[in-house]
């Protein structure tokens, strides 16, 4: 069973970091072409598509990691209680989740609230708003460089965990 916890975490945060790093490097450079209507209308229904997905994910990523801490012998009593977290180990761990805290707050600040209003404010006027829509599409791709990059340290803060850091 710790395989399959293991392979279903892992396929999760490929799933959502891809999924990220393919919107800010492939979808969003070819979108630029586009007129800013065009531009909006895509992602509005790309965004919303992979906001689901990405949730999904999450909420996968979750489950699954506090799973792979009851499977690598960690008592529910100490998950709870954050025993966890003592030792080199724990640190690498409360550096991650503390993380991941982060990158999900982050997350739900772009998909919820300047995702939205960024694809609004790009519908043509008198409904949009140029100016606002440009404002907002930057803070938007700023937070979902943001992103990938806490995913990457994420992901690397993971991979010590199982393999160590190389200055232990």
């Amino acid at each position: 069973m710790y395989q399959w916890v293991v392979f279903v975490h892992i396929l999760a945060a490929m799933i959502w970091v891809g999924g990220m790093l393919f919107l800010a490097l492939v979808l969003v450079p070819v979108l630029r072409r586009e007129t800013a209507q065009a531009r909006a209308a895509m992602m509005t229904v790309v965004g919303e598509r992979f906001r689901t997905v990405g949730w999904v994910m999450i909420a996968t990523l979750l489950i699954t990691g506090v799973w792979n801490l009851k499977n690598r012998g960690f008592s529910w009593e100490a998950i709870l209680m954050g025993d966890v977290l003592h030792g080199r180990w724990g640190q690498v761990l409360l550096i991650k989740l503390l993380l991941v805290t982060v990158l999900i707050t982050s997350s739900a600040v772009h998909d919820f609230i300047v995702g939205p209003r960024s694809t609004r404010a790009a519908l043509p006027p008198p409904a949009g708003d140029p100016v606002r829509a440009a404002s907002l599409r930057r803070a938007a791709s700023l937070i979902g460089r943001v992103n990938g990059l806490l995913a990457l340290a994420v992901i690397w803060l993971a991979m010590a965990l199982v393999r160590g850091l190389p200055w232990w």
